[in-house]
């Protein structure tokens, strides 16, 4: 849904309402606190079922303030939904509009489809004038209004699960520090049930059965429940599925172990070479740049489809090149035409994004490919090569020459 601009010029004269936040210049304090209303409008505590609009360049009484709005400014309004601060991103767009005979940045905010969202790991929600931090009683308002019909599949309860198969000191001891600010933690006010409703780790308090986000999070043995959550590597010595395996792994357990292990195993066969006699000092160099297998491979641990599969994450490692094949193929607005495309991103698991924030595996949403490419140019490696299919989607990273 969008909105007019007479339906805009409307929100604009109503100074209470809990569907507009003015901001006159987008300096000093106007990015959190705007960044807070974004995410206040995603939650959509009162349930108005409309999108919320942030307004830059209108003073507090709605009238134009002269602010020039220019292409730098549209796109740091835009960065808000990548630069990994609200979890999980919202849905919004952004626009420059006349509004009262004057330019004025328009965002406007979907309501999510799984609250509550949180911005820096405080969950922020307005009712008419009233602006601030949700309380325990709204938290589970906003657990209780998740839609779990149109929910994406990394929030649908594994019914045969129960909370046993979750790790309870994994949650408390390092994603609970990560996903809530410090004084939120302190507080101590909700419940081990109420804390996991609120990640998403469980379908609600009132019925505490594990998520899927949950059981690959936390899980204290996935693959139990979901066969296919691990990464299988192989090392061939050759080019050639057919030649001899050197060495390989099934790479199981909760998805902080998984991500850590293949880092690991990953760095042992990209062997780092030192050239002592090209110059007057030693020059290293690896076949591969680290960063770039780590942004492959978590992006297909992140955008594989883990329903209706017991296929895992395939890393094939060869003489001459690293397959990375992943389950699922293109989602939402990619296609097998723009895939890999600067800015073209879309999220099967959009929870599942959220908790790899939380953990650390992912710095900001939509450059993991950019990011590998950018290295692969650094280090000497061919550019990077996909092969798209319907059910798949194959990266091939060619060693450097």
């Amino acid at each position: 849904m969008t909105y007019t601009d007479e339906e805009l010029e409307a929100l604009l004269s109503d100074v209470e309402s809990d569907l507009a936040e003015r901001k006159e210049f987008w300096k000093g304090n106007a990015p959190v606190s705007g960044r807070e209303a974004v995410c206040a409008f995603a939650n959509d505590l009162p349930d108005r079922r409309r999108p919320g609009v942030l307004f830059v360049g209108a003073m507090d009484d709605g009238s134009p303030s002269g602010l020039r709005i220019t292409d730098e400014l549209l796109r740091a309004l835009s960065d808000i939904r990548t630069d990994g601060n609200i979890l999980p991103p919202p849905s919004l767009t952004v626009e420059k509009r006349v509004l009262r005979g004057a330019e004025m940045a328009v965002v406007i905010v979907q309501p999510s489809d799984t609250p509550p969202v949180r911005y820096r790991g405080r969950i922020c929600v307005r009712i008419g004038p009233r602006k601030g931090i949700a309380s325990a009683q709204e938290e589970r308002i906003l657990n209780e209004k998740r839609r779990y019909r149109d929910a994406p599949f990394d929030v649908h309860p594994v019914a045969s699960a129960n909370l046993s198969a979750l790790n309870r000191l994994l949650f408390e001891q390092e994603y609970l520090p990560n996903a809530f600010a410090p004084d939120v933690v302190a507080a101590n006010e909700r419940s081990y049930e109420e804390r996991l409703a609120s990640c998403r780790m469980i379908a609600s308090v009132d019925d505490p059965t594990p998520t899927v986000l949950g059981i690959l999070a936390l899980g204290v043995s996935p693959r139990d429940w979901i066969p296919g959550a691990y990464i299988q590597f192989l090392r061939f010595s050759g080019v050639e599925m057919s030649d001899p395996i050197e060495d390989e792994a099934c790479i199981d357990g909760d998805l902080g172990q998984v991500l850590r292990r293949i880092d690991e195993k990953t760095d042992a066969h990209n062997r780092i070479g030192v050239d002592i006699t090209s110059g007057d000092r030693e020059e290293r160099s690896s076949p591969y740049p680290r960063v770039a297998l780590q942004q492959l491979i978590r992006n297909a641990a992140m955008h594989r489809t883990y329903e209706n599969t017991n296929a895992p994450v395939r890393v094939h490692w060869f003489d001459d090149r690293i397959e990375i094949l992943s389950p699922g193929g293109p989602f939402g607005i990619v296609t097998r035409e723009n895939f890999g495309g600067a800015g073209i991103t879309d999220y099967r698991n959009p929870n599942l994004a959220d908790a790899m924030k939380v953990m650390g595996f992912v710095q900001r949403f939509g450059i993991g490919i950019q990011t590998a490419r950018a290295a692969l140019e650094r280090n000497g490696n061919p550019d990077l090569e996909f092969e798209v299919t319907p059910m798949t989607v194959l990266a091939t990273v060619r060693r450097r020459p």
